[in-house]
């Protein structure tokens, strides 16, 4: 598991310090695309949806990005609505299409967890794996 420990030096005492940490606790929307490269290199994409009801109901769609994700990950059955961790970062990525500039913000995950599916009843079963 990745631990994220935030120092500083005697030389950046003085310097403000950026931090760029996100942990969400949502729901898969969607089961993760796998890409593999001819480099080796392997990316899972998924939407994850996160409701809140503060200041008002919502639910907002978080797209995910992990970078070789581990075969465990992929090894089980993956559920849309299957409970997820997801620790990372926000990146926003920026492209040219034919209506002009676009980007999308995105979380580029450390660590991915699935925790369980939702029964129609509210309980909780394990996911497998």
């Amino acid at each position: 598991r990745d631990t994220f420990v935030v120092s500083r030096t005697s030389l950046e005492r003085d310097v403000p310090m950026d931090l760029n940490i996100v942990v969400l606790a949502g729901h898969l929307a969607t089961v993760p695309e796998i890409r593999q490269f001819t480099s080796g290199t392997s990316m899972a994409r998924f939407l994850v949806t996160i409701r809140s009801t503060e200041p008002r109901r919502r639910v907002d769609v978080i797209p995910i990005t992990l970078w070789d994700p581990p075969a465990s990950l992929l090894s089980g059955p993956l559920v849309v609505g299957q409970q997820v961790w997801v620790a990372g970062s926000i990146q926003r990525r920026f492209w040219s299409a034919t209506e002009g500039r676009s980007s999308r913000i995105e979380v580029i995950a450390h660590s991915v967890e699935l925790r369980g599916v939702d029964d129609i009843d509210g309980k909780q079963e394990r996911a497998a794996g």
